[in-house]
């Protein structure tokens, strides 16, 4: 296994989230594939001593590769990468999303709860939620690189999500995983282009109207710019494909 331990001298240990640091580390080497399904993870001492931080950090982060369905922890075994992201009871399998009518298709499921889901978050988020929400916000503005903007993308609509206060609507996330990202699906060079030069600070601005809306506890603004934010998705999709057949 091609596992990459976290440097101790790293300035990233004097994040106030040293669990989350852990688990952008960790999935975007499962991403990338240097962490490939089916292996298992170095042990919680191990991990301990990779990154210089102790047990509980160590367990947090764990846990939340778990909810996002990367990781599956077995009692006494270990904890194993999953074939694909999703729930423990029903996983999605993002090798049967290949088609540009598939990727609308999700895109449509997807406006379809979470639009409501961002103005639930709204009304009922707390003070501890809505901070989440904002760091996943944060870590998404500074990703530079398409597997890593994923993870942290997932992030901040998982945490929209666990401000729901409904468990439900974190578990239909978390059953999707990142394969509910279109650039995470359609690799083609148009797309490609796109994510560089214009679609990463789009994205910011529009995750920044979704996070501020339900900052101040707007239901109607909230749903708005989430079904703005994924309408624009959708359309994103259909030029990238359009300008591929041009091209």
């Amino acid at each position: 296994m091609a596992f990459e331990p976290l440097d101790p001298k790293s300035p990233r240990r004097k994040s106030r989230n040293l669990a989350q640091t852990l688990v952008d580390d960790y999935s975007k080497q499962i991403v990338d594939g240097l962490i490939k399904p089916g292996d298992k993870l170095p042990s919680e001492v191990e991990l301990m001593d990779a990154g210089g931080v102790s047990r509980s950090v160590v367990r947090d982060a764990l846990s939340r590769l778990a909810v996002a369905g990367l990781v599956e922890t077995r009692r006494g075994i270990g904890t194993f990468v999953l074939n694909t992201p999703g729930s423990a009871v029903s996983r999605l399998d993002p090798t049967t999303i290949v088609t540009l009518q598939d990727v609308l298709a999700i895109i449509d499921v997807r406006m379809s709860f979470e639009v409501e889901g961002a103005g639930m978050a709204a009304l009922r988020r707390t003070d501890e939620q809505l901070g989440a929400i904002g760091e996943s916000l944060a870590r998404f503005e500074l990703a530079s690189d398409t597997g890593g903007s994923i993870i942290s993308d997932f992030q901040f609509h998982l945490q929209i999500a666990h401000a729901t206060n409904n468990r439900y609507f974190i578990e239909i996330i978390t059953h999707f995983g990142t394969s509910m990202f279109p650039r995470a699906r359609l690799s083609t060079a148009s797309i490609a282009r796109l994510d560089r030069q214009l679609a990463h600070s789009r994205l910011v601005r529009e995750h920044e109207h979704i996070y501020n809306a339900i900052a101040r506890q707007d239901f109607d603004a909230s749903r708005a710019a989430m079904r703005v934010h994924l309408a624009n998705s959708r359309a994103r999709v259909l030029k990238s494909h359009q300008d591929q057949r041009d091209g």
